[in-house]
């Protein structure tokens, strides 16, 4: 399995390692371990709706409008564009910094 901190690390120098082990345990070892589900395509915004509605509004529990969090989404995909595959840990990571909710992993 990859070191999911590390590659955090590379986008957050501070990365929480307790925020990335939570972010792992949420999306399980089953779903990590499949190449597909484990990496996010910022090139289908069907993949980015289902990251806005399960993980930021349900998981983080964002209230903000679809299109805020769209832009919070964007943003990450952005400061991911040099990664052409995108781990799914490392972008939920991100997307909670973003966000300021962090906290709401544990």
């Amino acid at each position: 399995m990859s070191d999911y901190l590390a590659d955090v690390k590379k986008y957050s120098a501070n990365a929480d390692a307790a925020a990335v082990t939570a972010i792992e345990n949420y999306l399980g070892k089953g779903l990590l371990a499949q190449k597909d589900a484990s990496m996010v395509a910022c090139s289908d915004p069907e993949e980015l709706k289902r990251v806005r509605e399960n993980f930021c509004k349900k998981k983080l529990g964002l209230s903000q409008g679809d299109d805020a969090i769209d832009v919070v989404l964007q943003s990450v995909c952005e400061q991911m564009s040099g990664d052409n595959q995108k781990s799914r840990v490392t972008f939920y990571y991100l997307v909670a910094e973003k966000a300021g909710a962090l906290g709401k992993l544990a």
